[in-house]
């Protein structure tokens, strides 16, 4: 049985890109040796192996980001402390669009996330590394 919901998470994604920064690939391109650029890769371990990943990148699984930035949480990391543009990304932009958005409730700022995430990142001819 088919349910329907107060929200979509399309609707949620659009309301969450009208109020975040978003760079295109070719302009994240542009931002990869940047050492004050930090790109935090949001997907599943899975998909990073199957698909590769942005050379340099942080991996934060998605599940855990909004713990990982928090100081005063147990799971705090500490490469979001850095003075540093973080650039988040899924392999779509969805998440990465729903997770900047929620970070940025926190008061999280000096974030953006690639409009449509690795996929197009691997498709402008962005550098693209794999785990052997």
């Amino acid at each position: 049985m088919s349910r329907s919901l107060k929200t979509g998470v399309a609707a949620m994604v659009a309301d969450a890109r009208k109020r975040i920064d978003e760079v295109d690939a070719a302009d994240a391109i542009g931002m990869l040796e940047d050492p004050d650029v930090v790109i935090v890769d949001l997907r599943d371990v899975r998909e990073r192996e199957r698909e590769g990943y942005i050379p340099n990148s942080f991996h934060c699984p998605r599940g855990m980001v909004e713990f990982w930035v928090d100081p005063q949480s147990p799971y705090y990391k500490e490469i979001f402390g850095r003075d540093a543009k973080f650039v988040f990304h899924c392999a779509s932009g969805w998440r990465s669009a729903l997770t900047v958005a929620t970070l940025g409730d926190m008061g999280m700022d000096n974030i953006a996330h690639i409009t449509a995430g690795f996929n197009s990142w691997r498709d402008a001819g962005g550098p693209v590394e794999r785990t052997d």
